[in-house]
C-alpha cells in the first residue's frame, strides 16, 4: 500500500508509538489540561500537563491495536452523548449486512461528530467501523493528525492548489476508497459535500461522485459505483451547536464578499461541536444506491432525494420555516401545533427564543436559513 502512504490511517503496529508520542506532547496535553481543568489550566498547566500524561498513559497501557483504543474510547463517547444530547436514535441499520464493506455518504453539518456518531452506531451494531475521510485543512498541528489517523481516518488533500497536482491527488483519494471497499474490505464515510453545510442545505457535490470513478475510467461508471455499495446517510441534529459561528460566517460573505478563519477557529469549532448542546439527534441508514445510474448528476439526485427525504424535523425547524423569508405558498406545510405535542412545543420555543436572542440581529436571517431549509428541501421532495 505504498502508493497510499501520505494518506491512509495508521495501522495497528503503529498504535503503541504514536500513543507515546501523543503523551508527549505539550500542545496535545495543554488542550486536555483547558478541557479538563478550565480555570486551573493557565496558572498551573505546568503542573497539570505532567499528571494527564500520567494518568493517560495508565489508560492506554496494553493498547496494541486500533478495535482496542475504539473499545477503550467507547465509554467517553457515552459520557458526551449523555452531556451534549438528550438521546441519540438510530434507523436503518438493517440495511446494513454483515462481511460487506460500504461506502457511507453523508450530510454534513459538524466536523467530528458526523462521523463519530455514525462509527458509534455502527461500532454498536457490531459491524466494523469505517475509514474516515477528513481534510488536510482540520490536521495542521501534529497531534490532530496522529488522533484522527489512529480513529481510523485517512486524509484528503484539500490544500493543493495547482490543477495538476490536484487531479494527482484527487486520483490515489480515488484508488484508495476503492482499495479500502473492494480489496481491504473496509467500510469509508465521507461527506456528501466539502466543507460543512453551513446554511443547512444539504446536496450531494456530484464531483465528489465523479472522484470515486477517477481510478477506474476504463470502467463503466454504473458499475464501479455498485461495487463500492454507496448507503446515503442522514444526520439530524435537533440543536447545531455551532449555529451562531455559521450564521455569523453567512452574514460576513454576504456582505463583505469573503471569509476569513480566524487562528484557531476550527479548533474552537471541533470544540464546541462536540461539547455543546445538541438536543436530540438522529442518524439514518438509508437503501443502498444499487440502480443503474447513468453519470454523477443522475447519482447526486437519487442520494438527496433519500438524504433530505430521511432527514428528521424536529421543531425547531418547523418554527424556523414559519418565520423564514424561504416559505413557499405552493408547498403544504403544516404548522408545528399540528404536528407535536404542546409541552414539546413550548420547551422548543423557549429553546428558539433563546438562540434567536443570543444572535445579533443582522445575523439572525443566517441563523433561521439553517433551519428553515430542512423543511423546504423535505416537503419540495414530498410534492414532487
Amino acid at each position: 500500500m505504498g502508493e497510499f502512504e501520505a494518506i491512509r490511517p495508521y495501522n495497528d503496529a503503529e498504535v503503541p508509538a504514536v500513543l507515546q508520542r501523543l503523551l508527549s506532547d505539550d500542545a496535545f496535553l495543554g488542550i486536555l489540561a483547558r478541557y479538563r481543568y478550565p480555570r486551573l489550566s493557565r496558572p498551573f498547566g505546568w503542573l497539570l500537563r505532567p499528571l494527564i500524561a500520567h494518568r493517560l498513559a495508565r489508560e492506554v497501557t496494553g493498547i496494541r491495536s486500533v478495535v482496542e483504543l475504539q473499545d477503550k474510547c467507547e465509554p467517553y463517547v457515552d459520557r458526551t452523548i449523555e452531556h451534549a444530547t438528550d438521546g441519540v436514535t438510530y434507523s436503518g441499520l438493517d440495511n446494513l449486512k454483515s462481511g460487506r464493506a460500504y461506502l457511507f455518504i453523508a450530510n454534513h453539518r459538524d466536523i467530528v461528530m458526523d462521523p463519530a456518531f455514525c462509527n458509534y452506531a455502527i461500532y454498536h451494531a457490531k459491524l466494523p467501523t469505517p475509514r474516515i475521510a477528513i481534510g488536510d485543512n482540520l490536521l495542521q498541528r501534529p497531534f490532530v493528525s496522529d488522533l484522527m489517523r489512529l480513529n481510523k481516518s485517512f486524509i484528503v488533500h484539500r490544500s493543493i492548489s495547482g490543477r495538476r497536482e490536484k487531479l494527482a491527488a484527487y486520483t490515489t483519494l480515488s484508488a484508495y476508497i476503492n482499495h479500502s471497499i473492494r480489496h481491504d474490505g473496509e467500510s469509508v464515510w465521507i461527506a456528501q459535500a466539502e466543507g460543512r453545510a453551513k446554511d443547512g442545505d444539504d446536496r450531494t457535490d456530484s464531483a465528489i461522485l465523479k472522484m470515486f470513478h477517477m481510478s477506474r475510467k476504463d470502467e463503466p461508471f454504473a458499475e464501479v459505483i455498485r461495487e463500492l455499495h454507496l448507503i446515503p446517510v442522514s444526520i439530524s441534529y435537533e440543536y447545531d451547536p455551532c449555529d451562531a459561528a455559521k450564521a455569523r460566517e453567512l452574514y460576513t460573505r454576504a456582505t463583505i464578499g469573503e471569509y476569513r478563519k480566524a487562528p484557531g477557529e476550527d479548533d474552537a469549532s471541533i470544540a464546541q461541536g462536540i461539547t455543546g448542546y445538541k438536543g436530540r439527534v438522529q442518524i439514518n441508514f438509508g437503501a443502498e444506491m444499487d440502480g443503474d445510474y447513468a453519470d454523477a448528476k443522475q447519482l447526486a439526485a437519487a442520494l438527496d432525494r433519500q438524504i433530505l427525504g430521511n432527514y428528521r424535523l424536529f421543531p425547531v425547524h418547523y418554527l424556523a420555516y414559519e418565520m423564514s423569508e424561504l416559505r413557499d405558498p405552493a408547498l403544504a406545510v403544516p404548522g408545528a401545533e399540528s404536528l407535536f405535542g404542546a409541552e414539546e412545543l413550548r420547551r422548543a420555543r423557549e429553546q428558539w427564543q433563546q438562540r434567536l436572542q443570543a444572535c445579533p440581529p443582522e445575523h439572525r436571517p443566517y441563523l433561521v436559513l439553517q433551519y428553515a431549509n430542512p423543511v423546504l428541501n423535505q416537503y419540495r421532495l414530498k410534492q414532487a
